[in-house]
């Protein structure tokens, strides 16, 4: 006999080896569940979460943010003697792992190991890319060496190196020359089949960021990147972002390629930021997805302009999944925003002298400058953007080394 759970408490545990999520456990709160969070101890002291949503709070012991698996399984199962765990959330990328191996050891609902795979490892998200008929760039799994040297030989150049299960630009080094590549598997030591190689394609980078629900998008939002990610974090720059042309044939394209790619990856529920990038030849390729809200703000932007805010909705999502109901989320308004976010020469900045009507979102960080436009009209947000990262780059720019390592 199966539980009717259309109307109990529910018990969920957040996972997050990082600081964000903050509306998520906001809105589970709001939506009558009990909310568990488990994070780094490391974080004990500095991050702000948002105790009035929380009704407990648990500490992993942690070096640079990484959890001991074996310890987690076992102080989960432990915390499960007493409390009725009914949903597992990670609520950062490296956390996706720790949820499905809790999720398959408490026999909980949710994505598992082997699917998670294709939202972690951009090995195996590309194989799958790859064999639903997606447009991949060309790759090789650092592994066999006959393989690799014969893979430099008949792909052209640049290639980049990329750690598998890292997130973002950490990690990935760029290689111009086959004789650059050697050293770097030398270094990576045992560590070299965490990583592949694949080809090196310019041009635009476009994002998607979707709410699936019942294996159905719900809501899906195209978006352009100002420069690629990896050129902003290796070169320096300032990173933007901004909403695309609703109708246009770029934004259909895009939202028609990312429905291929969560149906070819077997994501029925929840959140994802999908990356894709136009090359010369004018085809779009898949870059790498995740089950997870975009970072760098991008739930923000998303919201400046719609009025959803993906961690809510996520929320809502495993709230409804847990009570047997259905889901309905629904945008407020179809208008334009923009996003700006850059490293700043001041501890504080003063961005008091940017002024525009359109400012609905300052970012507040130490040595950081950021804002989000809105406009109905897509023309001004271009404008703003243009204008702003022009003003930014003379006033406040600064630089800092590209992170190596998830915990920098």
């Amino acid at each position: 006999m199966v539980a009717d759970m259309s109307s109990a408490t529910l018990t969920v545990l957040a996972i997050a080896s990082y600081e964000k999520g903050h509306e998520f456990l906001r809105e589970a709160k709001r939506q009558g569940c009990r909310v568990l969070l488990l994070t780094s101890e490391s974080l004990k002291d500095t991050a702000q979460w948002p105790r009035e949503a929380l009704d407990d709070i648990f500490y992993m012991p942690d070096v640079q943010k990484v959890w001991n698996r074996d310890d987690t399984r076992k102080a989960v199962s432990y915390l499960a003697q007493r409390e009725a765990i009914d949903r597992i959330v990670p609520l950062d990328d490296f956390d996706l792992e720790t949820a499905a191996e809790l999720r398959e050891h408490l026999r909980l609902p949710g994505l598992g190991e082997s699917q998670t795979r294709y939202f972690r490892d951009k090995l195996a998200m590309r194989m799958q890319a790859q064999k639903s008929g997606l447009n991949v760039p060309e790759f090789i799994h650092i592994l066999n060496r006959p393989k690799i040297h014969a893979f430099l030989h008949s792909t052209a150049g640049p290639w980049v190196l990329k750690p598998r299960l890292f997130a973002g630009a950490i990690g990935i080094h760029r290689i111009h020359q086959p004789d650059q590549l050697w050293p770097l598997l030398d270094a990576l030591g045992d560590e070299q089949s965490y990583f592949l190689l694949e080809r090196y394609i310019p041009g635009d980078v476009y994002h998607v960021d979707s709410i699936v629900f019942g294996g159905t998008v719900r809501f899906a939002i195209a978006s352009r990147y100002g420069r690629p990610p990896l050129d902003v974090a290796q070169g320096g720059g300032i990173f933007t972002t901004r909403i695309l042309n609703h109708g246009s044939e770029m934004e259909q394209s895009l939202l028609a390629k990312n429905e291929r790619v969560l149906q070819a990856m077997s994501l029925s529920d929840g959140v994802s930021h999908t990356e894709f990038i136009l090359g010369a030849d004018g085809k779009l390729y898949f870059l790498e997805t995740s089950a997870r809200v975009g970072g760098a703000h991008i739930a923000e932007l998303i919201e400046a302009a719609t009025g959803l805010n993906l961690w809510a909705e996520w929320a809502k999502i495993e709230v409804a999944l847990g009570r047997n109901h259905s889901y309905h989320g629904v945008p407020l308004r179809e208008e334009y925003a923009g996003l700006l976010v850059s490293l700043a020469n001041q501890e504080h900045a003063d961005t008091s002298r940017f002024d525009d009507p359109e400012i609905v979102w300052r970012m507040d960080r130490a040595h950081h400058v950021g804002f989000i436009v809105r406009s109905s009209r897509h023309e001004r947000v271009g404008e703003l953007l243009e204008q702003y990262t022009d003003r930014v780059q003379r006033e406040f720019f600064a630089t800092a080394p590209a992170p190596t390592r998830p915990n920098q």
